[in-house]
C-alpha cells in the first residue's frame, strides 16, 4: 500500500532567514499554527528548536483545543527543517519537512512536505491545514 503524503507550497514575501526563523519562534508559531476553521485563536506553543528537542502546539477552536506535538530531526538553518508530527489525526510516524528556496532578497519559496495518515480524508484535513498555515505565515510578512 502506497504511503499517504502531501506536499504545498507557497512565496512568501520575505527573506529566507525571516521565514526559517519564524518556524523556530514560539510567538510566530503562535500567530500562524492556527486551523482554518472560522474563530480560531492563536496556538498555545512552547519549544526547544534544537536537534531532538521537542514542541509543542495547542491550536484552539471556538470548540475544542487540539494537541499537536513533536520532536525536532533535523535543522539547517534558512534551508531545511523536519520533525515528527503528533496530532489525533496522523500516525505516530508521521513526519513534516519543510524545504525553503531563495527566490529573491525578499521573496522565499516554502515546500512542506507531510507523510503518514491515518486515511486520505485526515490527509486531506491536513493539506487544507498546511494550506491555511502558510496563508497565516505569509500574512505575518505581508
Amino acid at each position: 500500500m502506497k504511503e499517504l503524503e502531501l506536499t504545498v507550497s507557497r512565496k512568501i514575501a520575505a527573506s529566507r532567514e525571516r521565514v526559517f526563523n519564524a518556524w523556530l519562534s514560539p510567538q510566530m508559531l503562535a500567530k500562524f499554527m492556527m486551523t482554518p476553521l472560522p474563530g480560531s485563536k492563536p496556538a498555545k506553543v512552547s519549544n526547544d528548536p534544537i536537534k531532538g528537542g521537542r514542541f509543542s502546539i495547542v491550536m484552539v477552536t471556538p470548540e475544542k483545543e487540539i494537541p499537536h506535538g513533536g520532536t525536532y530531526l533535523e535543522i539547517d538553518p534558512f534551508a531545511h527543517l523536519s520533525f515528527t508530527w503528533e496530532s489525533p489525526y496522523s500516525l505516530d510516524d508521521s513526519v513534516v519537512t519543510i524545504d525553503l528556496a531563495e527566490l529573491g532578497p525578499e521573496s522565499t519559496e516554502i515546500i512542506v512536505r507531510h507523510v503518514k495518515f491515518k486515511s486520505e480524508e485526515a490527509r486531506q484535513g491536513h493539506e487544507q491545514g498546511w494550506t491555511a498555515i502558510l496563508g497565516n505565515l505569509a500574512a505575518q510578512f505581508g
